[in-house]
């Protein structure tokens, strides 16, 4: 059982709401595809005490990596895993999207209802391929 804190959440979740404001926010503001975190600068950070595992299971937790889109690269430190040294490098894989791509992500999805009515995106290729092929064979001498 988790130990509440003070403020009546969880210690786990604590943890999870400071790297993420810390750690995962400016990473992908920043565009940054990758960042470390060591758990002992966590762990000092929220003033725990003893606690060194709880962040380590936090920070490796499937809940958090689907929550914040990462994928754990590299874990670091001792073969217990539960250490102030361990340093976990994250991958992000959905980065904020910078001011200068904004208007091209407002346009996505946009020919999707198109290429629907002309039988999915494959078909549309597969039938430009054979008109402009076949424009090949008609107009060039044989």
């Amino acid at each position: 059982m988790q130990k509440k804190s003070n403020r009546g959440s969880s210690d786990t979740d604590a943890v999870r709401r400071y790297v993420v404001e810390h750690y995962v926010r400016p990473a992908k503001r920043n565009g940054r595809g990758s960042f470390r975190v060591v758990v002992g600068d966590v762990h000092r950070a929220l003033g725990l005490h003893n606690r060194v595992p709880l962040v380590c299971n936090a920070l490796s937790s499937r809940k958090f990596l689907e929550q914040n889109s990462l994928r754990i690269v590299e874990r670091t430190g001792p073969p217990s895993g539960q250490s102030t040294t361990v340093v976990l490098t994250y991958e992000t894989f959905d980065r904020e999207v910078p001011d200068r791509f904004a208007a091209l992500f407002r346009i996505r999805g946009s020919g999707k209802k198109t290429f629907s009515e002309l039988g999915g995106g494959e078909n549309f290729l597969r039938s430009e391929r054979s008109s402009f092929q076949s424009t090949l064979d008609t107009e060039s001498p044989r």
